[in-house]
């Protein structure tokens, strides 16, 4: 992703756009390439974030915690005094906080082209573990 020569960028990106990425380990490392901190917000509770970020291998500078996206971002942009704030996410609602808490937007599918990014494929984003099915080898 061309971010105009300057990696003096915070790069956000809502948790459901992080896991339409096929590698968001590889995502978040080619990100501090040409970002200063880049991090994972969403209105899911702080263990959802932290399970998907460690069973990917995600490290991040910030991430909501019990905060809401509008929150955290208003948070992050406060904290990290950079040049721009890009909020990667997934749709309008997406943008619409992006633009009340001050930050870029940009959809994933857009940040996924210019980056070189994978988007996973449909059947890759189920999780095998969050799926609740009877299982017949169970005492």
């Amino acid at each position: 992703m061309d971010s105009g020569g300057s990696t003096d960028m915070t790069l956000a990106f809502e948790l459901e756009a992080l896991k339409s990425l096929a590698d968001p380990n590889a995502v978040f490392n080619d990100a501090r390439g040409w970002t200063e901190y880049v991090g994972v917000v969403s209105e899911q509770p702080t263990y959802v974030v932290t399970n998907f970020t460690r069973k990917h291998r995600v490290r991040q500078d910030f991430f909501s915690g019990p905060r809401g996206v509008k929150e955290s971002l208003e948070n992050v942009r406060k904290q990290f005094e950079t040049d721009r704030h890009v909020f990667v996410g997934t749709g309008d609602d997406d943008r619409a906080v992006a633009d009340e808490s001050g930050w870029e937007f940009l959809p994933v599918e857009q940040a996924a082209e210019a980056a070189g990014w994978t988007v996973a494929a449909a059947d890759e984003e189920a999780d095998p573990f969050e799926e609740e099915e009877a299982r017949d080898d169970w005492p």
